[in-house]
């Protein structure tokens, strides 16, 4: 756990923060909705599963998905680099702890956001493989999250993470039209 304090008080330059945003817009944004688009579809066919396509409503409720994730994981990306000096990654990781902008409403905006945006796709193109990995990819990053990245968060901002913790809900913003009071 030591590492994220060191990556942490490492000065990063602008270039390095640069490619590391890059590389995660390739495989973020492109390379997985491609895997939801293409490639999964293509399975459901090939292990005989139906799809649930059903026209214009998978594709209305799959672009709102989509677009409202999108915003939200977009949103959540600025404010690292604005308000805390970072990135999402966690070897360019914040420098001080985010409570502001979409951290304001819940801890992991940036996972809801990505989890909308993947199961808007897989709404979008009707494929159960789709959906199926979006779940997985979930249950994976959300234990990422339970594991690794609250010990390394408890270790680098201490009892100011510990009562943004108990104060903000972890992934589904209870209250979103709330504004805190500290």
């Amino acid at each position: 756990m030591n590492i994220f304090k060191k990556w942490q008080d490492q000065e990063n330059s602008l270039r390095k923060n640069l490619v590391f945003l890059i590389i995660g817009a390739l495989i973020f944004p492109t390379s997985i909705p491609a895997i939801l688009v293409f490639l999964l579809p293509l399975l459901d066919k090939r292990i005989g599963i139906g799809s649930f396509f059903a026209g214009n409503a998978n594709i209305l409720i799959g672009i709102l998905f989509i677009l409202m994730g999108g915003t939200l994981a977009f949103w959540t990306i600025i404010a690292q680099i604005i308000l805390a000096s970072g990135t999402p990654f966690p070897m360019l990781p914040t420098r001080k702890l985010l409570v502001l902008g979409p951290f304001k409403y819940c801890r992991n905006p940036m996972t809801l956001g990505t989890l909308m945006a993947y199961g808007g796709i897989a709404v979008m193109v009707g494929s159960v493989a789709s959906l199926v990995f979006v779940v997985l990819f979930a249950m994976l990053l959300i234990s990422y999250i339970k594991l690794v990245e609250e010990k390394e968060l408890v270790l680098r901002f201490g009892t100011e993470y510990l009562d943004y913790k108990k104060d903000t809900p972890f992934i589904i913003p209870v209250r979103l039209a709330a504004v805190k009071k500290k």
